[in-house]
């Protein structure tokens, strides 16, 4: 992928990739008609050599550099992700039902009376859990409804192909790449308010403690009293917004009644150990030509964590079930931090008077010590970050490992078939388990085919996970090229050999090169991250506020300068 650059009878392709040092020769007869300035996908037909630059073609225009999106989707190309629903995909559409027929409900749990909620994000279309919620005499009785998308996307089907080769949405700046089609993601598949829907659903006894007492998991049929928002829930718990009190009269003591018991289930994940990494995450406000005009931090209120809550333990009680049942399953396991990264971040955090045990095993509960003790403090979000970066990546297993961060034996994913494959795949199994358990041919069928969906699964998400983080990267490099000259409060959140890297408030990141460290001569102590000056004394070290200015903004490169403009007097 690259940008293409036209002479009178031939072009060159600039690729994006820095990597690739050499620019790409396209013959006149192989350009497509593409123009000085679009962004292209070129096939490379020769190698070339020392004295030769590779040739190649172009096979597909994605724009112009000038049109909007056309650089996100760029790095959509460049990454490989599939954006496009093939022919017999779309043809496959024409089967499915814009609502749940006459038949579908037979035989399920029927739970339409029960007054049910879906809470999610204001600008969400594919809602895949709602919530039911009563009080009882010994605790809770906790419904989380999940949609019932295998329904209709029958194993082996254009559509599950599709969604195995894609494996997960992906959520870009400016746009949605959805796992399924629309008219499943956005429609029959989402649990929308006041229309009649399939689900799979953990219904959970929970005592007072946390514990879940006794469950049922059910193929059921639901119908969504309220499309609630995260903003609105807040408004009702902690800001008692007389309006939106009115609107949701109904619901209101349930609302309060599922803040008691996340609560009490956050209080339980915090005394085994859970860890709960709390950064701020960065939410990029766009205006209708795809122009960054806002970049702010994303907002956890008392809502998203609500519903954190209620998922994390119907993921819990889905895995622990399965495993016992002795089921071929799809878990997602977290392993244990490597002891040589353990080392690395004690030896760093020692420089700032905390401590971590690094020989043995170390439970999750020590490391959620340290960022109750960090919290607050200057060097929270280094030493955060750091410690996240000292943890091994999650992933997608057959066998049921644990998961370290959470501090638990048994999880999966169950709760989000619409956008995740792997919830797909186990909610296939669930189903065909529940009435007597796997015939012997499904289990020798899901033991064959489920290692290679979670090596996939694991794959495309970290695939996903990097075109989600370069687009909000560019976004916010294209931001600051608006903002140049202009002054900010950060804080130094590395320090390497060849400058400061500060972080702003806003979560945007840049460079101040060490050779804009020019009032003195700075020496750089790797051992305790600084920067000292030689003549004053003057110190830089990682953790520390200061006040940047806006030097310079590569949209093409994806960096940011920054300089020093003073410290910031807040110690």
């Amino acid at each position: 992928v690259g940008t293409y650059q036209k002479n009178q009878n031939f072009g060159f392709v600039v690729a994006d990739q820095k990597k690739i040092d050499k620019d790409l020769f396209i013959p006149k007869n192989a350009d497509m008609g593409a123009i000085t300035g679009h962004k292209v996908v070129a096939e490379i037909i020769d190698f070339g050599d020392a004295a030769k630059n590779p040739e190649g073609r172009i096979i597909e225009i994605i724009g112009h550099t000038n049109e909007p999106g056309t650089d996100i989707m760029a790095i959509v190309k460049s990454l490989g992700i599939p954006n496009v629903f093939p022919d017999p995909v779309v043809a496959a559409l024409e089967t499915v039902p814009t609502e749940i027929l006459k038949n579908d409900a037979v035989g399920r749990l029927d739970l339409r009376k029960q007054l049910t909620v879906t809470i999610d994000g204001e600008d969400a279309t594919d809602l895949d859990d709602a919530i039911t919620l009563e009080k009882v005499e010994t605790g809770y009785k906790l419904g989380v409804h999940i949609a019932d998308v295998t329904h209709y996307v029958r194993e082996g089907s254009p559509l599950d192909v599709e969604a195995v080769i894609r494996g997960t949405s992906v959520y870009l700046a400016d746009r949605v790449i959805p796992m399924l089609p629309r008219k499943l993601s956005n429609g029959i598949c989402s649990l929308n308010a006041g229309v009649d829907r399939l689900s799979l659903s953990c219904i959970m006894d929970i005592d007072y403690h946390g514990d879940v007492t006794n469950y049922e998991i059910a193929e059921t049929v639901i119908n969504v009293d309220y499309r609630m928002s995260y903003t609105d829930v807040k408004k009702i718990l902690l800001d008692e917004d007389p309006a939106i009190n009115a609107t949701y009269e109904k619901a209101i003591p349930m609302f309060k009644d599922m803040e008691n018991l996340a609560a009490i289930l956050r209080k339980m994940r915090s005394k085994r150990g859970s860890i709960d990494f709390d950064f701020p995450e960065a939410k990029v406000i766009l205006d209708e030509q795809g122009k960054p005009i806002e970049i702010k931090e994303y907002e956890r209120n008392v809502a998203t964590k609500i519903i954190e809550e209620f998922m994390l333990l119907a993921n819990e009680t889905v895995a622990e079930h399965f495993f016992w049942q002795q089921t071929p399953f799809v878990y997602r396991s977290h392993d244990d931090p490597s002891p040589e990264k353990l080392k690395r971040l004690s030896a760093f955090i020692y420089n700032f008077g905390y401590h971590i045990k690094t020989h043995g095993d170390i439970h999750p509960k020590q490391i959620q010590q340290l960022l109750n003790e960090i919290a607050g403090t200057h060097e929270e979000l280094v030493i955060s970050r750091l410690t996240l970066r000292s943890m091994q990546k999650a992933a997608y297993t057959t066998t049921n490992d644990g998961h370290y961060g959470l501090a638990t034996e048994y999880y999966c994913h169950f709760t989000s078939p619409i956008r995740r494959y792997p919830d797909l795949q186990i909610h296939r199994i669930i189903k065909e388990s529940l009435p007597n358990g796997l015939n012997e041919a499904r289990t020798e069928h899901y033991q064959k085919i489920l290692p290679n969906i979670a090596k996939l699964c694991s794959e495309y998400e970290r695939r996903a996970e990097e075109a989600e983080r370069e687009t909000i990267k560019l976004k916010k490099v294209e931001y600051m090229m608006e903002h140049i000259g202009e002054t900010f409060n950060g804080v130094i959140s590395s320090v390497t050999s060849f400058g400061l890297f500060v972080e702003l408030e806003n979560t945007i990141e840049g460079l101040v090169h060490v050779t804009a460290l020019d009032d003195d001569y700075y020496n750089y102590d790797e051992e305790h991250y600084c920067f000292i000056g030689e003549r004053k004394g003057k110190i830089y070290r990682l953790g520390e506020r200061i006040k940047v200015n806006v030097a310079n903004a590569d949209k093409q490169l994806r960096t940011i300068d920054f300089t020093v403009v003073k410290e910031l007097i807040d110690k």
